[in-house]
Protein backbone atom coordinates (compact mmCIF):
# COMPACT_ATOMS: atom_id res chain seq x y z
CA UNK A 1 0.00 0.00 0.00
CA UNK A 2 1.04 3.39 -1.14
CA UNK A 3 -0.34 7.20 -0.85
CA UNK A 4 -1.29 8.13 -4.24
CA UNK A 5 -3.50 11.30 -3.06
CA UNK A 6 -4.63 13.75 -0.58
CA UNK A 7 -7.49 14.47 -1.16
CA UNK A 8 -8.17 17.94 -0.39
CA UNK A 9 -12.31 20.01 -0.81
CA UNK A 10 -12.08 22.96 -2.25
CA UNK A 11 -15.49 25.31 -2.84
CA UNK A 12 -13.78 27.16 -5.84
CA UNK A 13 -11.21 25.03 -8.06
CA UNK A 14 -10.01 27.97 -9.75
CA UNK A 15 -9.26 29.91 -6.44
CA UNK A 16 -7.77 26.52 -5.17
CA UNK A 17 -5.93 25.78 -8.03
CA UNK A 18 -4.29 29.47 -8.18
CA UNK A 19 -3.17 29.62 -5.14
CA UNK A 20 -1.48 26.16 -4.85
CA UNK A 21 0.01 26.88 -8.26
CA UNK A 22 0.95 30.30 -7.89
CA UNK A 23 1.36 30.89 -3.88
CA UNK A 24 2.91 27.37 -3.24
CA UNK A 25 4.56 26.68 -6.11
CA UNK A 26 3.20 23.01 -6.76
CA UNK A 27 3.28 22.07 -10.54
CA UNK A 28 -0.34 21.01 -11.73
CA UNK A 29 -0.47 17.39 -13.07
CA UNK A 30 -3.85 16.63 -14.74
CA UNK A 31 -7.50 18.16 -14.74
CA UNK A 32 -10.55 16.28 -14.84
CA UNK A 33 -13.77 18.16 -14.20
CA UNK A 34 -14.17 19.96 -11.19
CA UNK A 35 -10.55 18.29 -10.25
CA UNK A 36 -7.10 19.38 -9.91
CA UNK A 37 -4.23 17.18 -9.52
CA UNK A 38 -0.53 18.70 -8.28
CA UNK A 39 2.71 17.01 -7.80
CA UNK A 40 3.99 16.81 -4.16
CA UNK A 41 7.79 16.79 -5.06
CA UNK A 42 10.01 14.34 -3.73
CA UNK A 43 6.91 11.88 -2.35
CA UNK A 44 5.38 9.88 -5.32
CA UNK A 45 1.98 11.34 -4.73
CA UNK A 46 -0.27 14.16 -5.54
CA UNK A 47 -2.89 16.68 -3.74
CA UNK A 48 -5.88 16.26 -5.53
CA UNK A 49 -8.44 19.35 -5.22
CA UNK A 50 -12.32 18.83 -5.85
CA UNK A 51 -15.06 21.43 -5.88
CA UNK A 52 -17.39 19.64 -3.66
CA UNK A 53 -18.27 21.75 -0.38
CA UNK A 54 -20.06 19.12 0.77
CA UNK A 55 -17.04 16.61 0.94
CA UNK A 56 -16.33 17.35 4.43
CA UNK A 57 -12.61 17.07 5.40
CA UNK A 58 -10.05 15.63 3.52
CA UNK A 59 -8.44 12.19 2.79
CA UNK A 60 -5.99 9.48 1.74
CA UNK A 61 -5.99 7.79 -1.31
CA UNK A 62 -3.63 4.27 -0.50
CA UNK A 63 -2.83 2.28 -3.94
CA UNK A 64 -3.49 -1.65 -3.63
CA UNK A 65 -2.27 -4.09 -6.15
CA UNK A 66 -6.02 -5.01 -6.14
CA UNK A 67 -8.94 -3.47 -4.63
CA UNK A 68 -11.19 -6.59 -4.95
CA UNK A 69 -8.54 -8.32 -3.39
CA UNK A 70 -8.30 -6.41 -0.39
CA UNK A 71 -11.74 -6.12 -0.06
CA UNK A 72 -12.41 -9.79 -0.05
CA UNK A 73 -9.81 -10.29 3.00
CA UNK A 74 -10.97 -7.46 4.94
CA UNK A 75 -14.40 -7.11 4.59
CA UNK A 76 -14.98 -8.80 7.69
CA UNK A 77 -12.39 -6.71 9.71
CA UNK A 78 -12.66 -3.02 8.55
CA UNK A 79 -15.57 -1.13 8.41
CA UNK A 80 -15.97 -0.55 4.63
CA UNK A 81 -18.98 2.34 3.49
CA UNK A 82 -19.53 0.75 0.55
CA UNK A 83 -18.93 -2.22 -1.49
CA UNK A 84 -16.00 -1.28 -4.58
CA UNK A 85 -16.87 0.57 -7.05
CA UNK A 86 -14.88 1.37 -10.28
CA UNK A 87 -13.36 5.32 -10.98
CA UNK A 88 -10.59 6.18 -13.48
CA UNK A 89 -8.75 4.21 -13.42
CA UNK A 90 -10.04 1.48 -11.46
CA UNK A 91 -11.33 0.41 -8.55
CA UNK A 92 -12.11 2.58 -5.09
CA UNK A 93 -13.48 1.63 -1.94
CA UNK A 94 -13.63 3.31 1.62
CA UNK A 95 -13.59 2.22 5.23
CA UNK A 96 -13.66 4.01 8.19
CA UNK A 97 -10.76 3.82 10.69
CA UNK A 98 -11.26 3.23 14.89
CA UNK A 99 -11.68 7.11 14.88
CA UNK A 100 -14.29 7.67 11.99
CA UNK A 101 -11.74 8.81 9.28
CA UNK A 102 -12.28 7.75 5.82
CA UNK A 103 -10.08 5.79 4.20
CA UNK A 104 -9.85 5.08 0.49
CA UNK A 105 -7.78 2.48 -1.27
CA UNK A 106 -7.59 2.25 -5.54
CA UNK A 107 -6.07 0.12 -7.76
CA UNK A 108 -4.74 1.28 -11.67
CA UNK A 109 -7.19 -1.54 -13.23
CA UNK A 110 -8.69 0.75 -15.76
CA UNK A 111 -11.22 -2.32 -15.88
CA UNK A 112 -14.43 -2.31 -15.21
CA UNK A 113 -14.47 -5.93 -15.61
CA UNK A 114 -12.40 -5.59 -12.51
CA UNK A 115 -15.54 -5.28 -10.31
CA UNK A 116 -16.73 -8.77 -11.47
CA UNK A 117 -13.92 -10.20 -9.02
CA UNK A 118 -15.92 -9.47 -5.73
CA UNK A 119 -18.59 -12.11 -6.69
Amino acid sequence: MRLRFFYQPVDDIEAAATFYREVLGLEEAWREGSTVAFDLPGSGAALMLDEDPSAGLGALFFVVPSVADFYRRNRASLSFLEEPRPIPPGLLARFTDPSGNVIRVMDDSTSVERSEELR
